[in-house]
């Protein structure tokens, strides 16, 4: 894949709470970009994000996951994250390097607790954020039911972009009001047409509201509307997108990820309105005890951080970077401010789920993958030589579980903690400590699934019971 300039690249991560489809709507874009040949199913344990055993064990999302796509000639690093409550730090570690947060809300459930705590992630980190109601294909699905609870919960920055063109079995398309038109997917690709005639005086009511909507946020615009002249879609796409990154503005889209309804539009749509990372503010960095604002520069000193670590059977460790400034190629030599060592980031990967491919160089904005970073964890701050400076990462995890643990084969202890702090390199929301006194390890996590999973990685991953 060719490297791609901040202004064409958009970070999105998926959130929202367990059930409501966010790794089947990665999947789903996958497939409408032409990434992936044919679409995987959560349940058949076939989709490009979930890919460890124990996801697919459990049906579930447990770790962050890249999946990219290009749409055009923009990248939009899609982060599919997990929805159960105990996975909740991998949902902070890609708020942490996105640039738009998407939550995905079932239209059968509704807003979840799981949506609530993403959504006040997303307003505490100033995230722009843009709703997707999911699963309008689904019986007991309800459009309105649930736009009327986003307001409910979220108040009147809540914007439907658009609207379903049937319900439950019968959705086939959605109506675009900021086209003013209907794309309906019957049978073969999505083909434009007019406004159903049943759907006709809503959307044009609807389309109103939201035009006045956004024409507030411009006065220029406002004083045209008002003389009667209607903005272009270009017009009102560009103020729209101006009051979303503004944090005033929640568009809202729908569709089913299952069937692909709205999808390769919600893709365009990424490309057309999620901010870049270069229209974003400065990223704040410490060095001693001063704080300064470090821009989104392909052609200054390169900066990186690292917001993921995997732990590969095979490959080893592979850290998950977002580059804050700079070009990054391979061979180039950083320094760790908390380890003092050097690190030489010889190879450059595009990682989509577990599938990695070389790339050439990464500029400021993007998100790669480099293996084998030997003295390097979650967190850290990749920085020039001579240049100490470290970047916050999100706050830990509260603990909520903790269990006194030990090898079953004896002479194990060893082999035990190594495997445990390995672990930690890949979850920061697990605590380890010793216990003099009780001659006692205690693993801390945030609940018992959180612990579970651990226990079977550490068997999986280091052969350790």
């Amino acid at each position: 894949m060719t490297s791609f300039p901040p202004s064409r690249i958009r970070n999105v991560a998926l959130v929202g709470h367990n059930g409501s489809g966010k790794t089947t709507l990665a999947e789903a874009l996958l497939f409408a970009t032409g990434a992936i040949p044919r679409a995987g199913r959560v349940d058949d344990g076939t989709t490009v994000s979930d890919f460890e055993p124990e996801e697919i064990k459990r049906h579930m999302s447990i770790s962050l996951a890249l999946a990219p796509i290009v749409v055009g000639d923009t990248k939009i690093n899609i982060i599919d994250t997990p929805g159960y409550a105990d996975f909740f730090g991998e949902v902070r570690a890609a708020c942490s390097v996105a640039d738009l947060v998407v939550v995905v809300v079932s239209a059968v459930d509704g807003v979840q607790a799981q949506t609530e705590a993403a959504w006040e992630l997303a307003g505490e980190l100033g995230l722009p954020r843009l709703v997707f109601i999911n699963k309008l294909d689904r019986e007991r699905a309800s459009f309105d039911r649930t736009l009327a609870d986003l307001q409910d919960r979220f108040g009147a920055g809540i914007a439907p972009l658009e609207l379903p063109v049937g319900e439950e079995s019968d959705f086939h398309g959605i109506a675009d009001l900021l086209t003013d038109s209907a794309l309906l997917y019957d049978d073969g690709p999505p083909r434009p047409a007019p406004i159903p005639d049943d759907l006709a005086d809503l959307e044009h009511q609807v389309r109103e509201h939201l035009v006045e909507g956004i024409v507030v946020g411009d006065d220029t615009l406002m004083e045209r509307y008002l003389e009667g002249d209607i903005p272009s879609t270009d017009e009102l796409e560009a103020t729209l997108a101006s009051g979303m990154a503004e944090g005033v503005v929640f568009p809202v889209v729908c569709g089913s990820a299952a069937t692909g309804v709205g999808i390769d539009r919600l893709a365009s749509l990424l490309a057309e309105i999620a901010p870049a990372p270069d229209a974003r503010p400065p990223v704040m960095v410490s060095a001693g005890d001063t704080e300064q604002g470090v821009a989104c520069d392909p052609t200054a000193p390169p900066l990186a951080r690292v917001f993921k670590t995997i732990s590969d059977p095979y490959v080893g460790k592979i850290s998950l970077l977002r580059v804050l400034s700079g070009t990054i190629r391979p061979d180039t030599v950083l320094m760790n401010p908390r380890s003092h060592t050097e690190a030489k980031l010889h190879v450059l990967e595009l990682l989509r789920g577990k599938e990695a491919e070389p790339v050439s160089e990464a500029q400021a904005g993007d998100l790669i993958a480099v293996p084998k970073l030997s003295d390097t964890a979650t967190g850290d701050t990749l920085a020039p030589k001579g240049t100490p400076v470290t970047v916050p990462g999100p706050a830990p995890e509260p603990v909520a579980l903790s269990v006194a643990i030990r090898p079953k084969s004896k002479g194990d202890e060893d082999k035990l903690m190594t495997a445990l702090h390995r672990l930690q390199d890949e979850d920061p929301a697990l605590i380890v400590e010793r216990v003099d006194e009780t001659h006692q390890t205690i693993l801390r996590g945030t609940g018992e699934t959180h612990l579970a999973v651990a226990a079977e990685r550490l068997h999986r991953k280091f052969g350790v019971d």
